[in-house]
């Protein structure tokens, strides 16, 4: 791992390439960078179900106190909730043990700072460098300097009650069956929903430390499109292992993607006069359907990298509130500075006792166009990222969705692959482009 940070914090398996060695000088050097520059020298550490966190979590906290820093550990929690008591206990900084969607093998390490937002690059470059220096420099204090351990008791209260606060409405006369991905949405989802009036029926959620995100989840949908279904729920709600994100559910087993649930909660606060900027930031990646949707309403868009941490420096950088990706990472600023797929499945449920509608009839707000995505690989991204052929191609096919389509190609950013996305209304002819595209690129 010659690179420690990625998009989103440290990844790697854990206990071969993210070490409990690893996860101490982490800890000493996050600790140390984040609270040196009058910052509160306290730490808030939280992780999701995995079996590996127990492990990362007593090295992380070991390199906190180290160097006289305060380790508070509020136990599982999703990672938004992190971000949310870091801010609310006054902290130099969070850390979060979890590797999201991935599957269990993995885990990762994630800072926010002070003020609950993921670090710029800047700080996690000064992290890195004194990681990959074996601590040069790091203060070694003795007795009474040392850190001290403790424990909130009452973490996941607070979070529950903050979450609840952000909608005017109950939840009465709902049913809802809720997906947890066996991760760190087990305890907070079903409380927060049935303390609102909702009938809720949990689903995946008894973690046992190896099942997070294991055929469930929000990038396995499937057995909550049945369960909604079978048990006649108004809807169904899919989180990931650290319930950042969600999806949903209608009640006829349809997915609603983040891009649906951006359409109609930009709609809904559009109306209410609650848009900021009468604007919404997405990523490259939203369908089509969704920039058709918002024109209708005089909705401005505003287009950013794949991710959630270049949707919230565009939000930062433009003064709007609202944003997110069709994965359903879904930021709504004035509640959290970070996806929180709890806070977004309450503003979704509140949009639908408000407006009397079901999701169905919200979700058909936007028609979602054909889209296929293939990655093909290549020995040179950079090549084929500047080839004459790619661009000449782009432009012909273009041409023939004749204005009813894009095609997208990037480069992946962690392995030798381009992705190529093409949307269209016609299925057959999106293919033939895809196919045909990924000819040109592979002979590039």
């Amino acid at each position: 791992m010659t690179k420690l940070f990625g998009t989103d914090g440290v990844r790697g398996v854990a206990n071969t390439e993210l070490t409990a060695e690893m996860a101490f000088q982490i800890g000493r050097a996050g600790a140390h960078v984040l609270t040196r520059q009058g910052h509160p020298r306290k730490v808030i550490i939280g992780r999701d179900t995995r079996i590996s966190g127990d492990m990362l979590e007593a090295a992380l906290v070991a390199g906190i106190c180290s160097v006289g820093v305060d380790a508070y550990k509020v136990g599982v929690l999703p990672t938004p909730a992190i971000a949310y008591l870091t801010r609310k206990l006054g902290a130099g900084a969070g850390v979060v043990i979890s590797a999201s969607h991935n599957p269990v093998e993995d885990n990762g390490i994630k800072f926010f700072g002070p003020s609950g937002y993921k670090l710029p690059d800047e700080l996690e470059a000064q992290i890195e460098k004194i990681v990959l220096e074996e601590g040069a420099g790091l203060p070694q204090p003795t007795a009474g300097d040392l850190g001290r351990t403790y424990y909130v008791e009452d973490a996941l209260d607070q979070y529950v009650e903050y979450a609840k606060s952000t909608i005017n409405t109950d939840l009465k006369g709902l049913k809802v069956v809720v997906d947890c991905a066996n991760g760190a949405a087990c305890q907070v989802a079903p409380r927060v929903l049935t303390e609102l009036g909702a009938e809720v029926i949990p689903i995946f959620h008894r973690p046992d430390g190896v099942n997070i995100n294991a055929g469930c989840g929000s990038t396995h949908p499937e057995n909550l499109m049945k369960a909604v279904v079978e048990q006649r729920a108004h809807l169904g709600l899919a989180h990931d292992g650290d319930a950042d994100r969600v999806l949903a559910v209608d009640a006829q087993g349809k997915l609603v993607d983040g891009d649906r649930i951006m359409v109609i909660c930009a709609k809904h606060l559009k109306a209410k006069g609650k848009l900021r900027k009468q604007t919404l930031v997405v990523t490259v990646m939203s369908n089509l359907g969704l920039y058709k949707a918002l024109e209708k309403c005089d909705i401005h868009l505003v287009e950013t990298k794949v991710g959630d941490r270049y949707v919230l420096e565009k939000l930062l950088e433009t003064g709007a509130r609202f944003g997110g990706e069709q994965s359903g990472h879904i930021i709504f600023l004035e509640h959290n500075t970070t996806g929180d797929g709890i806070i977004t499945a309450l503003q979704l449920l509140a949009v639908m006792k408000e407006t009397g509608q079901s999701l169905e009839e919200l979700a058909s707000q936007m028609e979602q166009y054909p889209q296929i995505l293939k990655n093909v690989r290549v020995k040179d991204k950079t090549q084929v990222m500047h080839s004459p052929s790619l661009t000449e191609a782009i432009r012909r096919f273009e041409r023939d969705l004749e204005g009813q389509g894009r095609i997208l190609v990037r480069p992946s950013g962690t392995e030798p692959l381009v992705r190529i996305m093409v949307e269209g209304k016609d299925m057959e002819q999106i293919q033939a482009i895809v196919d045909k595209m990924a000819e040109i690129v592979g002979n590039i």
